[in-house]
């Protein structure tokens, strides 16, 4: 089964089990796919889908960051559950040490030597990372690995 297919499935047991909160963080998810889906007139792929959870997971903590921020610990809190909802769609974290194992590969594969290649390591590394990786995390690390280089 797909993600889609999982994720549609979900919505259904949220509504037989009443639980608004996550069939609302469900609902906005699929009204999302469904958005892409028209805009872009695709059917979309797991790839996809993980990519608009990705979205939506940054957005949920760049939200709660600033509702702490504001002293709106009410609001942070239902980010956190519609964060909580998100991530259990994301497949399995990687470790440090796998990241910096395939950051290690690409940077071999590509030849990169310096600073300047980021851009061709970064390439070859987002489809494979993406997901499974904070990128931003991905990006310091190949960063720092061709300051050595």
């Amino acid at each position: 089964m797909g993600l889609k297919e999982q994720i549609t499935e979900d919505m259904k047991a949220a509504m037989r089990a009443k639980d608004s909160a996550k069939l609302g963080t469900i609902r906005m998810l699929t009204a999302a796919m469904k958005q892409k889906e028209v805009d872009e007139r695709i059917e979309l792929t797991d790839a996809h889908v993980l990519a608009i959870i990705e979205k939506m997971i940054k957005q949920r903590k760049d939200s709660i960051s600033q509702f702490e921020a504001g002293g709106r610990q009410d609001l942070a809190d239902n980010e956190k559950a519609e964060l909580q909802v998100l991530s259990a769609y994301m497949p399995a974290a990687m470790s440090d040490a796998e990241i910096q194992a395939e950051v290690a590969a690409a940077v071999a594969a590509t030849g990169a030597a310096g600073p300047q290649d980021m851009g061709k390591v970064m390439g070859v590394l987002k489809p494979k990372l993406a997901g499974r990786a904070d990128m931003t995390a991905v990006s310091a690390q190949v960063k720092a690995a061709l300051s050595k280089a």
